[in-house]
């Protein structure tokens, strides 16, 4: 007895560590599960919120990296619950929705009203979501974002990420391409096309300057996964 009991106090620390081992594989598995979005175009919620119950508070949601980075908009101007202008961040019961789904983080990319929001929201045991503001168009800002977007693939942060804008179409959009192009290595005509067809025909002069920033993004050389990663999260078309 005075052995084992030796024995087991000599034991590393990590031997007594019972928290999950992070598997990506199993992430990705889950979510295709739960939002089967085969392509980059489809939604599950609709442009008035609607299609999930569980995403109610999201717009346009879309998935990007497959169990690891989707995109949208917040759902203010349709809300059947409590309506308010467009130019806000996600209603609460958006976050405590994308909490429950097991979202790890959510990144609003304007920062409009984000002071007033709730920075994290509790949903069960040891589940929690964090509210994260960057403005995904600032010009700089493309490294911040990708680097957080990394760590998800990584499983430094388990659990998919939220990146929103408004209604789901343009810095939303430009958050997405800059992801597709650094871990996909999607070109840049590619990205570009992506983006204006998600923007659901709202790709107008107005927001010339986005594009013009599709057009000339080059991918960081320090940031990289493996092939085998990018095979499992990398939209197939």
């Amino acid at each position: 007895m005075r052995f084992i009991l030796i024995l087991l106090l000599s034991l590393p620390a990590w031997a007594n560590n019972t928290k999950p081992v992070f598997s990506l594989k199993e992430q990705v598995e889950k979510y295709k599960k739960l939002y089967p979005l085969d392509d980059v175009y489809k939604k599950q919620t609709d442009n008035k919120g609607n299609g999930s119950d569980n995403l109610y508070g999201t717009r346009n949601f879309r998935a990007v990296l497959t169990g690891v980075y989707y995109r949208g908009g917040a759902n203010n101007k349709f809300n059947k619950n409590k309506k308010r202008d467009n130019q806000n961040p996600l209603p609460q019961e958006g976050l405590e929705n994308l909490c429950k789904q097991g979202f790890s983080e959510a990144m609003y990319f304007y920062k409009d009203h984000y002071e007033e929001s709730e920075k994290v929201i509790s949903c069960g045991k040891d589940q929690k979501l964090e509210y994260l503001n960057l403005a995904s168009l600032k010009s700089g800002n493309e490294k911040a974002l990708l680097l957080q977007v990394h760590k998800h693939i990584k499983g430094e942060i388990p659990g998919p990420m939220y990146g929103h804008c408004w209604n789901g179409w343009h810095a939303s959009g430009y958050a997405a391409v800059i992801n597709l192009i650094q871990y996909c290595s999607w070109s840049n005509d590619k990205a570009l096309a992506y983006w204006r067809k998600n923007t659901d025909g709202n790709d107008t002069k107005e927001y010339k300057h986005v594009m013009d920033k599709i057009k000339i993004f080059k991918k960081f050389d320090d940031l990289t996964i493996s092939d085998e990663e990018a095979k499992l999260i990398c939209p197939k078309s």
